[in-house]
């Protein structure tokens, strides 16, 4: 999982940008976190916490995008998934939601919110 973080000089926001199969992810850091380091702190925090033993899992629900925790993988899902098919699909067919889902390691996860954590807090 590859990602890169920059800072738009006009507006000053902060954004995220993930690998093909993680695009939500970036969107998930970009909007959902944002530069709150204490939000960032949390999920640090419960992922330790998850690493030890002291949880089995854990939810952030969050206003377009939420994040499931649990010992194997993270899963970040736009809030809209949830929705009801009003029709069927042809059986060779399927929903796009690849910018929608995505799933991945927990240390991998761990790892881009440490380094995402050091690029808000130096403002880079």
């Amino acid at each position: 999982m590859e990602y890169e973080f920059r800072r738009n000089s006009l507006t000053g926001t902060y954004l995220a940008s993930f690998s093909m199969d993680h695009e939500v992810l970036g969107q998930w850091f970009s909007e959902e976190l944002g530069p709150e380091l204490a939000k960032i702190q949390q999920v640090l925090d419960i992922i330790k916490e998850i690493q030890s033993g002291k949880r089995d899992s854990w939810r952030l629900i969050g206003g377009d995008l939420s994040l499931d925790l649990d010992e194997e993988q993270a899963r970040i899902y736009a809030n809209a998934l949830g929705f009801e098919q009003e029709y069927e699909l042809e059986e060779s067919m399927s929903l796009y939601d690849a910018e929608s889902e995505a799933y991945c390691g927990l240390e991998d996860l761990e790892e881009a919110l440490l380094s995402w954590y050091q690029f808000v807090q130096t403002g880079r």
